[in-house]
């Protein structure tokens, strides 16, 4: 494994985040919380190694740019910023909401869960939409 290996490794660990979270939704929704727990710690630890490895290939790699094709740079821009903006503010939702869970506050942390859980499927599904623009679709040289 090198490092031009990691942009591929954090998308699939952001589609494996993004399908712990649907599953977690799937179960909580028929009332199976040990199924539910357990695929939302999964979750969890899966964005953890991502951000993991997120951090270690642009500590390396520096900064990734679209330029190519100029026509569609400003979507890719549009999804970006919103990308950023809210993994950012996804990391204390799901500290809280975790938080909550642990102790047992379950009226809160379903308070909580019901703006954590989309803000952080949005933000492990775009991350794999980026990842398919940058190396996939429109491959920048």
């Amino acid at each position: 494994m090198n490092l031009s290996d990691l942009p591929a490794i954090n998308a699939c660990l952001n589609s494996l985040s993004a399908v712990f979270l649907a599953l977690g939704y799937w179960f909580i929704r028929r009332n199976n919380r040990i199924a539910h727990r357990n695929c939302m710690v999964a979750a969890t630890i899966t964005s953890a190694v991502f951000l993991v490895c997120y951090l270690v290939y642009h500590y390396f790699a520096g900064r990734t740019v679209f330029q190519n094709p100029p026509w569609f740079r400003p979507v890719y821009l549009g999804i970006l910023l919103t990308h950023t903006v809210l993994a950012v503010a996804v990391v204390p939702l799901v500290l809280t909401t975790l938080w909550r869970a642990v102790k047992t506050d379950f009226k809160g942390h379903r308070k909580i869960a019901r703006w954590t859980w989309p803000i952080w499927m949005y933000v492990s599904v775009t991350g794999v939409v980026i990842y398919l623009l940058l190396y996939q679709v429109f491959p920048q040289s």
